[in-house]
């Protein structure tokens, strides 16, 4: 089926049409969370740019639906659960936890899962994870370039209980609030994702009450739909093992590149990544933990088959991811982690859709920017942390150019808008204009990078996790390659990853890179070509 109606695998007694419905009502209940921890949020980085993710699980620690939200949020979400089922749940416990090696992707995310006990039964546990704008650790933002443990991140936190049966745990949020420069930010978007969470647990109340237990079977038929569908999209891939390689740009340590190795096998309705010969786990905080990679290669699976499966646990079951212990992509503590998150996962995704792209030439496009040019802005008092990725060019795609300023892959963001920065902040914004020229010709073209300045305009330290500054975004079918990135102070060049103190008035420029190009440049239409220099979208030549 490819309609995206929904049938019961056999052996269930659901009916489809009770199912349609109740799975809509489940991916209703996932997303009304998502709309109460934006509205509830204080800080620009959730309300704003909603930095957030939401989902439902079942008992077990399923996932059975989700918003549509961050891809590397989501897609490790089940190891977090995983985690606080360990912990022993009971009904009115909410657990807190961001360890990056116990299912969290980096501190910054921090994740609360509370139970849903209705009926003072656990039938399953509301999912929230948002990205705070600092958790502590050696600099402003909690996204130190060059650390080289864990510990210089900032307060790392185990699934501990936030709420104890219905009662607050006030020891953890004094330690949380002992622990952050934003400490009254930090605890009001911490309330809206547990109000987040209450609202999933009321709205399941009252789905149990309109469908009794029909509403539980509901949860594996669900799941066994979406195993079904994509089972059924492997099995019409050719058989083979696909292989790839890329690079990533130095660890804030130092400069030597990186590389990420992949191969793909198909084999039926299965798929197995396997990431072996992969570098070694590095000094840097480039490391990715296990759940971030497999969160990139769920989503790469996902992008190759119909998009109108149900998300959940159903579509990773017939996916295995593996790396070797100690690499770059499953490091052993107290590895430090915060860019893989962020930086490593866009890789992971680029290596596998272009292993991929032998399989199934007709859907991966070329390229995108391939980083989320991630630019923290705080003072060491405590008086505000700025946080940011920016988006740029997505790569063409067969049979249409690649979109432009946008965030691509991993991350499902927003921008800050101006308005909202410049009232938050003490920034002023002098530019946010698209780059011409930036994205790769091709008979597709692809899409445009962006250019943001800024002015800060009291001391502070900037921070830059940025890729792409020396390896170009790739072409495919003939394309060429998209811009490369570039980072200014004050109009000089400075690294893709650095830290550095500035004095109020200094001005920060981040140009984002384009996506690649696709098809022989000599056979682009024409007419697109005069529409792009009419809009600006190439340079004058």
């Amino acid at each position: 089926m490819s309609d995206g109606a929904t049938t019961p695998s056999e052996g269930q007694d659901i009916d489809p049409v009770t199912l349609e419905i109740l799975r809509n009502q489940l991916e209703s209940v996932a997303t009304e969370m998502g709309h109460v921890l934006i509205r509830g949020a204080y800080s620009p980085n959730i309300k704003e740019r909603r930095d957030c993710s939401t989902a439902l699980f079942d008992a077990s620690g399923r996932m059975v639906a989700q918003a549509e939200h961050i891809p590397v949020h989501l897609g490790a979400m089940p190891d977090a659960v995983d985690s606080v089922l360990r912990a022993d749940p009971k009904p009115g416990d909410v657990f807190i936890l961001n360890d990056p090696f116990e299912g969290g992707t980096h501190l910054p995310d921090i994740t609360l899962v509370s139970t849903i006990a209705p009926d003072d039964e656990v039938l399953g546990y509301a999912v929230s994870r948002a990205h705070h704008a600092d958790v502590g650790g050696r600099s402003p933002g909690s996204m130190p370039p060059g650390a080289r443990e864990i510990y210089e991140e900032g307060l790392r936190l185990p699934a501990v209980r936030l709420v104890d049966g219905g009662a607050p745990n006030e020891a953890v949020q004094d330690l949380i609030r002992a622990n952050v420069r934003t400490p009254d930010e930090r605890e009001a978007d911490l309330r809206a994702q547990r109000a987040a969470n209450a609202r999933a647990e009321e709205r399941i109340g009252e789905l149990l009450e309109e469908h009794g237990s029909t509403l539980l079977e509901a949860f594996d038929a669900v799941i066994d739909y979406s195993r079904e569908r994509v089972e059924a999209e492997l099995d019409s891939l050719p058989d083979g093992t696909y292989r790839a390689r890329d690079i990533l740009e130095g660890d804030g340590v130092t400069d030597a590149d990186i590389p990420i190795q992949v191969a793909v096998t198909v084999d039926g309705t299965a798929i197995a990544v396997d990431f072996a010969g992969t570098a070694d786990q590095v000094a840097g905080n480039l490391n990715a933990p296990l759940s971030v990679a497999k969160s990139a290669v769920y989503f790469v699976v996902r992008a190759i088959t119909d998009p109108d499966i149900p998300p959940n646990h159903g579509c990773y079951e017939p996916v295995s991811v593996s790396a070797p212990e100690g690499s770059v992509l499953n490091p052993r503590p107290p590895a430090a982690v915060v860019g893989g998150n962020v930086e490593t996962s866009q890789r992971v995704m680029d290596v596998t859709l272009a292993a991929l792209a032998t399989a199934v030439p007709d859907v991966v496009p070329a390229g995108g920017q391939g980083t989320m040019n991630n630019l923290i802005i705080g003072d060491r008092t405590g008086e505000f942390t700025y946080y940011e990725t920016i988006g740029g060019g997505f790569g063409a795609r067969p049979g249409k150019d690649g979109m432009d300023g946008v965030q691509v892959g991993m991350t499902n963001t927003l921008n800050t808008p101006v308005e909202a920065m410049e009232t938050a902040y003490p920034l002023r914004v002098e530019r946010y204009a698209l780059r011409p020229s930036s994205g790769g010709d091709g008979r597709y073209r692809g899409g445009l990078g962006i250019e943001r300045t800024v002015t800060v305009e009291t001391d502070a330290t900037v921070s830059l996790l940025t890729e792409r500054r020396r390896t170009a975004p790739a072409g495919i079918a003939g394309g060429a390659d998209g811009a490369t990135g570039e980072n200014l102070v004050d109009g000089e060049p400075v690294p893709a990853k650095t830290s550095v103190d500035v004095e109020a008035g200094t001005t920060v420029c981040i140009r984002t890179p384009g996506g690649g190009g696709h098809g022989d440049p000599a056979q682009r239409d024409p007419a697109a070509r005069e529409r792009d220099r009419r809009e600006g979208k190439v340079d004058d030549q």
